[in-house]
C-alpha cells in the first residue's frame, strides 16, 4: 500500500514537473495557505492540471508541442481575364498595325489586321506570364492569430488550474 502511494505521488510530481517545464514562464505561483506539505501540493497540482485539462479541453503540453499552423493560401491575384489581356493587345496591335500599314504600303486595314493578330498573341503571352508569376509568388507570412489563439487557450487553462488550486486552499498569483 505504501509503495503504491509513493508511486502515485511520484507520478503526480512528474506531471507537475513536466507542466512546469512546458509553461514555466506563465505558470502561476502557488502558495499553500493551509500548511499543505510539498508532497500534498505536488499531488494537488497534478490533480488540478488533469481537472483543468479535462474541463477546458486545453492541454498545455500539446500546445507547446504543436507545430505552427500552415499559412492560409494566398488570396487570388487580381489579374485581368485572358480575354481582357488579348483584347487590349489586339487594340494596341491594331492601332500600331494601322499606322505601320498606312506608312508602308498605304493599306491601314491590312496593317491593322496583322497588328491585331500579333497584339492578341502578345496579350495572351502577358497573361500567361502574370499567371505564372502569381503561382510562383511566395506565400504570405503565417497569420499572427495562431499565436494569439494559443495564448488565449493557455490563459483559459491557467484560469481553470488556478481556480482548482484556490478551491483546495492555495493562494494563486
Amino acid at each position: 500500500m505504501r509503495s503504491a502511494q509513493t508511486l502515485s505521488c511520484l507520478a503526480m510530481a512528474a506531471i507537475a514537473m513536466t507542466t512546469t517545464a512546458v509553461f514555466s514562464q506563465t505558470k502561476p505561483i502557488v502558495y499553500p495557505t493551509k500548511g499543505q506539505s510539498a508532497q500534498q501540493q505536488g499531488k494537488d497540482e497534478g490533480e488540478c492540471h488533469s481537472w483543468a485539462k479535462t474541463n477546458t479541453g486545453v492541454d498545455p503540453l500539446a500546445l507547446a508541442a504543436a507545430p505552427a499552423p500552415a499559412p492560409a493560401p494566398p488570396p487570388p491575384v487580381a489579374v485581368p481575364g485572358p480575354q481582357g489581356e488579348r483584347v487590349a493587345g489586339a487594340v494596341r496591335g491594331a492601332v500600331g498595325g494601322a499606322v505601320i500599314g498606312e506608312i508602308a504600303d498605304n493599306d491601314a486595314g491590312k496593317g491593322a489586321a496583322i497588328g491585331a493578330t500579333l497584339g492578341t498573341m502578345a496579350g495572351g503571352a502577358r497573361q500567361r506570364q502574370r499567371q505564372a508569376a502569381a503561382v510562383a509568388a511566395p506565400p504570405p507570412p503565417a497569420p499572427a492569430m495562431a499565436g494569439a489563439q494559443q495564448q488565449q487557450a493557455l490563459a483559459t487553462f491557467l484560469r481553470a488550474y488556478g481556480a482548482c488550486l484556490e478551491g483546495r486552499g492555495y493562494t494563486v498569483k
